[in-house]
């Protein structure tokens, strides 16, 4: 079966059904696919901080929101 035959195929099934969480599903494959997950589009050093701050939050490494403002607010 070639992509146009398929193509077809999937339009007559789409045209045909009067589920709306099929419609939903596919609707929503094809935002996937125009959307990329934000995470690839992220460069490997932002990826590593990212990671690294996750790392520091599971090993309790963290400052509070009004230590932090306090250190720059001087």
């Amino acid at each position: 079966m070639n992509i146009q035959t398929q193509k077809i195929e999937l339009a007559k099934k789409i045209l045909e059904t009067d589920n709306p969480v099929i419609l939903e599903s596919i609707k929503k494959l094809f935002s996937k696919q125009i959307s990329p997950d934000f995470w690839e589009t992220l460069s490997s050093e932002q990826k590593e901080e990212i990671e690294n701050g996750i790392l520091e939050i599971a090993q309790g490494e963290t400052v509070s929101y009004e230590d932090l403002m306090k250190k720059f607010r001087k």
